[in-house]
């Protein structure tokens, strides 16, 4: 399996593999409007996309290890260091920079070196997980390696910091959009940040075009059942796909449990 270059919560590396069996025979361009850790591009490897995500620091993150990937490996390789040889204070020095200036190296090494990985940010967007003192953060040396590689891969997407609608606007039939947004189980009408009866509208506007979607969405997690019941006329076949156990429920009370997500396909 493929190592993460940007760790991000709902990661669907461990489901990668299951849901591109799912891919249509062929596509033009390829679109993913919530691209986060990116498991589901690096997987489908296109040569055409279009990604994004409205987290305009996770974009220049992305656009870094695209375009400069040596000087972003070598900015890590300094702050890893420095964190070595100075100390706890280096991360929470580091951390209020970046809660500042919203550097993308920054973050890239926050994000590495913090309690298992869990980028997590305020309603101020400003970066507020802890060091994670037991473990040192990956060495610079096999980190420059995986941003090399993510960096050869992605040399054909354009990422850009937008709203979902406006990431996937110019896509048109025979392309394919993979949407994978935030999303929890509620009786509201709003995902996350997600408006819900906005997204099912924009859905419908994707079926009106003739662009096929791929759509994470949902679950179950162990005996809870938080299946959202979309509009049947949205979607042709509706997949669960298994994704292992859930880290953040592990993380949270030591113990794991058995996660199968939705996967919805509108062809």
């Amino acid at each position: 399996m493929f190592k993460p270059v940007i760790k991000w919560s709902g990661s669907k590396r461990s489901q990668s593999s299951k849901i591109k069996e799912f891919l249509p025979n062929k596509f033009n361009r390829y679109y993913e409007p919530f691209i986060g850790g990116g498991s589901m591009l690096y997987a489908i490897n296109p040569v055409d996309a279009i990604c994004g995500d409205i987290c305009v620091p996770l974009i220049d993150l992305w656009n870094e290890i695209k375009n400069n990937p040596i000087e972003l490996s070598e900015a890590y390789r300094l702050r890893w260091t420095r964190l070595q040889i100075e100390g706890y204070q280096t991360y929470y020095e580091i951390r209020d920079d970046f809660n500042k200036n919203r550097s993308p190296e920054d973050l890239l090494f926050l994000s590495r070196t913090c309690v298992n990985g869990l980028i997590r940010f305020n309603t101020n967007g400003d970066f507020n997980n802890s060091l994670h003192h037991t473990r040192p953060g990956i060495s610079p040396d096999s980190l420059e390696k995986i941003i090399l590689d993510w960096s050869k891969h992605i040399q054909g997407t354009e990422f850009i910091a937008a709203d979902y609608t406006i990431t996937t606007e110019m896509a048109k039939e025979g392309d394919l959009i993979y949407l994978d947004p935030p999303y929890f189980h509620t009786k509201g009408r709003y995902y996350g940040t997600i408006d819900f009866e906005t997204f099912l509208t924009n859905l419908e506007k994707l079926n009106s075009k003739g662009i096929k979607y791929m759509l994470s969405f949902d679950g179950i997690r162990g005996e809870d059942d938080f299946t959202v019941e979309l509009p049947k006329e949205l979607y042709k076949r509706h997949e669960l796909i298994p994704s292992g156990n859930s880290s953040f429920k592990k993380v949270m009370d030591k113990e794991s449990i058995l996660v199968s997500e939705s996967l919805y396909l509108n062809w």
